[in-house]
């Protein structure tokens, strides 16, 4: 089974698995002009530094949409609604098909399984795992709901792939450590914030949770997404990956080229 992986802008990424196309979180805009857009409401508002590395006619067709959240743009943008409409499956939230109101978008609860009948991929199945978009638990629902999820099929030998979604460290990611072997996680990470709204409040991982995820897990491979390119991650690449190679866990970290794709299996 061959599995690739190309990354094409923050949180979207394209997976192929044997031909079959995922993409992840669809964020298709440009970087932004001289204005800031909105990451959720006039109140958390951000700046876009980095264009898409792949066009929408360089993706290509897509099989299935795996949405973490649409109720951010950093998730999903402008030209990423007009493009799931073209897309067989999407599978995100409940609170996702509500607003979207497209046909092909299914929501999701909490470890809930979704079945794909498709001969290139036998056995596929998608689980939708929990994620917390907040470090500050009561602010949950502000938030919103968010999910990751985990790409399973037959015939798999080390484990699931698992997509993190914008959540930071809590229990869901203990329990998804009882439930499964992971293979390769692929984490949301740069440490999103808005310090002027609330001076703690983080909404993604850092590299410390990156680290912990890491060990807990215990995956062959940990591909970092969704760290730069915005203004509200509040971590620096360079922070990050200073902070990942003194950690003892560098040798599992594959960091991406955007734009070119990469073999994992």
């Amino acid at each position: 089974m061959k599995v690739t992986i190309t990354h094409i802008d923050t949180a979207c990424i394209l997976l192929e698995i044997n031909g079959y196309k995922i993409l992840t979180d669809p964020t298709l805009d440009n970087k932004d002009g001289f204005f800031p857009q909105y990451v959720s409401s006039p109140l958390a508002f951000s700046k876009k530094y980095i264009d898409p590395a792949l066009s929408i006619d360089e993706i290509g067709k897509v099989d299935l949409v795996l949405l973490s959240h649409d109720h951010h743009s950093d998730n999903l943008d402008r030209n990423g609604k007009k493009f799931i409409k073209t897309v067989p499956i999407v599978l995100s939230t409940k609170d996702a098909v509500r607003r979207l109101k497209n046909e092909n978008t299914i929501g999701l609860d909490n470890w809930e399984e979704y079945k794909i009948n498709d001969k290139r991929v036998k056995g596929l199945k998608i689980t939708a795992i929990p994620a917390q978009h907040t470090n500050i638990k009561r602010l949950g629902r502000v938030m919103g709901k968010v999910l990751g999820f985990a790409i399973e099929w037959d015939g798999q030998e080390n484990g699931c792939i698992y997509i993190s979604g914008d959540t930071v460290l809590f229990e869901g990611v203990y329990q998804l450590a009882e439930k499964k072997k992971v293979d390769i996680a692929i984490l949301h990470l740069g440490a999103g914030a808005f310090p002027y709204l609330k001076r703690n409040l983080r909404v993604t991982m850092n590299g410390e949770e990156a680290i912990e995820t890491t060990k807990l897990l215990n995956p062959n491979i940990v591909i970092p997404i969704h760290y730069e390119g915005w203004w509200h991650f509040r971590q620096t690449a360079r922070s990050l990956k200073n902070e990942i190679e003194k950690s003892g866990q560098n040798d599992k970290f594959l960091w991406l080229k955007s734009g070119i794709k990469t073999e994992l299996v």
